[in-house]
């Protein structure tokens, strides 16, 4: 199977973000990929608030999601559109969903998966984010198929909690997904290094199609995302670097590496029960 990352500058304005990822949809498409896979927020990148809830729809109503639908059927693709920024199904203190798609070469929605972890944190004094404050918490672990894979879904900061995907590989996945719009100071420390600790640890594929650069915004603060996007492969071997520019990103999955790696280290079997501390 051949996933196309696309690496892309999303700004404020969704149906400008549409035109740009359908564009890109067609390219991987034409360039052999069977699966396309975008980054988190695919739709909207905005701090502002009021902003968000003056141009973001319920899943329902979303242009977005209604037309990659449309394009991965048109060409035979599955997509993975790494998440939407969302009005709530549900009333809340939050009033959005990041919410993750993957989407079967038919156009079905094979599953949906919402952001479990929320991106709370203070970087530095110009660099806090709340996630929390805009944003419900999922909380259900997914898995789908989308080929001769099975598709452990995850969104951007859920990679710093290991436990997840191992309950993912654990319940069948070979493929890992971590769409994201990283930031770039904590990109640069860690971004590379806790792909490939997923990856190793559950011997699996960790597909990650990132964010990159600054995003260009009407409203709020503005934003920046680190990119390289990574594909890595069971072993932890990086397969694709992204760069810090927007582009399509090829990788070829055997899913057969998969299985030769964990026959060689089957760590994700030797989990042991344990008392304390």
């Amino acid at each position: 199977m051949r996933a196309a990352l696309i690496q892309i500058t999303s700004t404020d304005d969704p149906a400008e973000n549409l035109e740009m990822v359908r564009a890109r949809i067609a390219e991987a498409a034409e360039a052999g990929a069977d699966w396309v896979l975008t980054p988190e927020v695919t739709n909207c990148v905005s701090s502002s608030r009021t902003h968000q809830k003056s141009v973001l729809r319920h899943e329902t109503d979303d242009p977005m999601l209604a037309e990659l639908r449309a394009e991965a059927e048109r060409h035979g693709v599955a997509v993975l559109i790494g998440s939407l920024a969302l009005l709530a199904d549900r009333s809340g203190e939050a009033p959005l969903v990041n919410r993750s798609f993957l989407i079967g070469p038919d156009g079905v929605i094979r599953a949906r998966y919402d952001k479990i972890h929320m991106f709370d944190v203070e970087i530095s004094e110009a660099e806090t984010y709340r996630e929390s404050a805009a944003f419900q918490p999922g909380d259900r672990a997914v898995v789908a198929d989308v080929g001769s894979a099975v598709v452990g879904l995850s969104v951007c900061y859920d990679v710093r909690f290991p436990a997840l995907y191992r309950r993912l590989a654990a319940a069948g996945a070979t493929v890992l997904t971590v769409p994201a719009a990283f930031s770039p100071v904590s990109g640069e420390a860690h971004w590379e290094t806790l792909l490939r600790a997923r990856a190793i640890e559950t011997g699996s594929y960790v597909l990650a199609p990132a964010q990159c650069g600054r995003h260009a915004t009407r409203a709020g603060r503005p934003r920046a995302s680190y990119g390289h996007s990574l594909a890595v492969d069971p072993w932890g071997k990086v397969l694709v670097d992204g760069g810090t520019e927007p582009g399509i990103h090829l990788v070829d999955i055997e899913v057969d590496l998969v299985t030769e790696t964990r026959r060689r280290i089957p760590s994700l079997f030797h989990g042991r029960p344990f008392e304390g501390p």
